[in-house]
């Protein structure tokens, strides 16, 4: 199973590349009022379909399993839907007298707001052995959250209870359906870039954006363990692996429908964008390298609680 789910996300990174590649060869396919009609596929079609499948896909016995640790759901949330973004807009103070593209950097904050991913926090934290179920709470309940404006995901939440048995039996592609449908939203939307004269982005300040991200992501992740780990945080350590997967992963499947709909015709739209496309992938990747090394800790932190407990 976590074969299949990593080649799905590497199959994913693929075809984000084939994406911003073939709207770079042919942009008027994907532009308003070309072929494709993103103006209704994507803007009202594609969007509802994502967010649909997130909601159908959400295992709400499991959530309900996990609701119990307050005080875990607490900080992961707070740590990500009002920290990270403060602490992102603070950084952008200074890099705005930067000579980085005003829109990149739009972009940066944009990921500081975003809910975290269902998945890769999930597996990631599942691959070191740490609290599954709290992994999967955050993630899902953060996801919520992020777009608790829209009522579409509350009706969905309804009618998951009718067709719950359906759902079990087929078991849809739900994964697969949300891949495609979002790389058809990279590429309308980088269409609209590349027909775009007066837009450019400039590698200095690509190169930049990937170096900040992934300074973010690091010293984030530190700050969560060393927080999580205190004496008196209440936390085990493999309450510590959720916090910090679920903590800094950022969400692309919800993400990316939510800046169609935020900045829906904006010029700069992709580049708005490219910080969270960069984000997703890096996050993954740090964290498949960080796995060995989390796992270790914990597993050692684990044994010498076990043996400093008093016997009976």
């Amino acid at each position: 199973m976590r074969l299949l789910e990593r080649m799905r996300k590497e199959w994913f990174m693929i075809g984000i590349v084939l994406a911003i590649a073939g709207a770079k060869l042919e942009p008027s396919i994907g532009v308003n009022g070309g072929p494709l009609m993103p103006e209704i596929t994507v803007s009202y079609i594609a969007v509802a379909t994502i967010f649909f499948n997130s909601g159908l896909s959400l295992n709400t016995e499991e959530l309900t399993s996990a609701l119990v640790h307050i005080k875990l759901h607490l900080f992961i949330q707070i740590f990500t839907l009002a920290f990270f973004p403060a602490a992102i807009w603070l950084l952008l103070q200074i890099l705005s007298i930067t000579p980085i593209n005003e829109w990149l950097l739009k972009g940066l904050q944009t990921v500081g707001c975003m809910p975290p991913p269902v998945s890769s926090a999930v597996i990631l934290t599942k691959a070191v052995g740490g609290n599954e179920a709290a992994a999967i709470f955050n993630s899902a309940f953060g996801s919520f959250l992020g777009i608790v404006v829209t009522p579409l995901l509350l009706l969905l939440f309804i009618v998951q209870r009718y067709i719950k048995d359906w759902l079990e039996r087929k078991k849809p592609p739900f994964g697969a359906v949300s891949s495609s449908v979002l790389l058809m939203i990279i590429y309308t939307t980088f269409c609209d870039t590349f027909s775009n004269p007066n837009i450019d982005l400039d590698r200095f300040s690509l190169i930049l954006i990937l170096f900040i991200i992934c300074s973010i992501q690091l010293s984030f992740m530190l700050l969560t363990f060393i927080f999580s780990t205190r004496n008196n945080s209440g936390f085990t350590p493999a309450d510590t692996v959720a916090v910090m997967f679920c903590s800094t992963h950022k969400s692309l499947t919800l993400g990316i429908p939510m800046l169609k709909i935020v900045f829906a015709g904006h010029e700069y739209l992709s580049l708005i964008s490219v910080p969270l496309l960069i984000y997703h992938p890096v996050q993954i990747l740090l964290g498949s390298v960080l796995v060995p090394t989390i796992r270790s800790w914990m597993v050692s932190r684990q044994k010498g609680v076990k043996l400093t407990r008093p016997t009976v």
